[in-house]
């Protein structure tokens, strides 16, 4: 008897061509040379990225619709209600207007930790890696002293010593940044060892090519994904490490972040008497900003490690065939 294949529906003898078509994403080369460089965009990736952008969108808007954080009203302890969307603190000031001018606060400082640290870990592990010699062991030595100290420790230590009056939130970003670049240039130094090597690298070097072009033009581009990455991890630790700091009196002074917040909670016993509403908001958006980085460098490990990438693209079409596979017995 003839099998008749009902129309518009799939057939199991699409699964070759399916599994070219997936051969092509895995191995192909791009149109671009840009895109082998870019995560691929899952679900995972998309909810990452708009956490991220909501929690931006709320830090640069938010304090130009919010009235001044630092009024008090005769209403301490107010819970949520329309006029004041999440509740009052103890001295009646504005939660919602805090909280919008703290996280402005805190993403400045992760942000600029991230740039500096990112930066100094750019500068002493690629061009030490690449430069070889004494330079390299100097650079080598110096991220091991920084590595071997303790870092919250140190930040502490930094911090207390600075006086009151000059630690504002660049200066604890300057600390942080300090004390936190280290981890990332023994990686790319690793890295940058790799393919120092590599015959295109080697060419351009016996090419009389500058120091700076080959890094610049042979090196970095090869290694963005890991900086990316880099900056990433940089980010969140340096907001984790400023909830820290402040949460133990060492914040910036005078500037409004979350763990400023969370300070000045825990001072108003916030736990003690109920008022969650005063501290699970900076809580929260320092889990919900942390998920969502987090959640962008998952996907940017699948462009460091291609294996990762190949093993989501394998079982994506498994699926697909074992889908074909029972339309084709339906």
């Amino acid at each position: 008897m003839t099998n008749i294949t009902p129309l518009n529906e799939p057939d199991i003898s699409e699964a070759p061509e399916l599994l070219a078509q997936e051969a092509e994403e895995v191995g192909a080369p791009r149109r671009s040379s840009l895109r082998p460089l870019l995560p691929t965009m899952t679900g995972w990736l998309a909810v990452g990225i708009g956490l991220v952008v909501l929690i931006i969108a709320f830090a640069v808007v938010g304090p130009w619709l919010v009235s001044d954080p630092t009024v008090i009203r005769d209403m301490g302890l107010t819970a949520p209600s329309s006029e004041h969307l999440l509740g009052t603190t103890q001295t009646g000031q504005d939660v919602l207007a805090q909280l919008a001018f703290a996280t402005r606060g805190s993403l400045q400082i992760g942000i600029l930790v991230g740039v500096l640290a990112t930066a100094l870990s750019v500068g002493f592990g690629i061009y030490g890696a690449y430069a070889g010699g004494v330079a390299d062991e100097a650079f080598s030595l110096l991220s091991n002293v920084f590595l071997v100290i303790p870092g919250l420790l140190l930040v502490i230590v930094i911090a207390a010593f600075v006086p009151r009056e000059a630690r504002g939130w660049w200066t604890i970003a300057v600390v942080l940044a300090i004390t936190s670049w280290a981890g990332s240039a023994r990686v790319l130094r690793a890295q940058t060892l790799s393919v120092r090597g590599r015959d295109y690298v080697s060419a351009s070097r016996v090419s009389g090519e500058p120091a700076w072009r080959v890094i610049a033009v042979e090196i970095l581009p090869n290694l963005l994904p890991v900086i990316a990455s880099q900056f990433v991890f940089a980010v969140i630790a340096a907001i984790l490490s400023e909830a820290g700091l402040s949460f133990i009196g060492l914040g910036a002074a005078n500037s409004w972040t979350l763990g400023t917040m969370l300070f000045y909670a825990q001072n108003g016993f916030a736990l003690s008497l109920g008022a969650w509403w005063w501290f699970v908001p900076p809580g929260l958006m320092i889990a919900l900003f942390g998920m969502g980085l987090s959640l962008i460098n998952f996907s940017i490990d699948e462009v460091i490690n291609p294996k990762l990438k190949n093993v989501r693209l394998h079982r994506r079409r498994a699926r697909k065939i074992r889908r074909l596979e029972e339309a084709a017995r339906a």
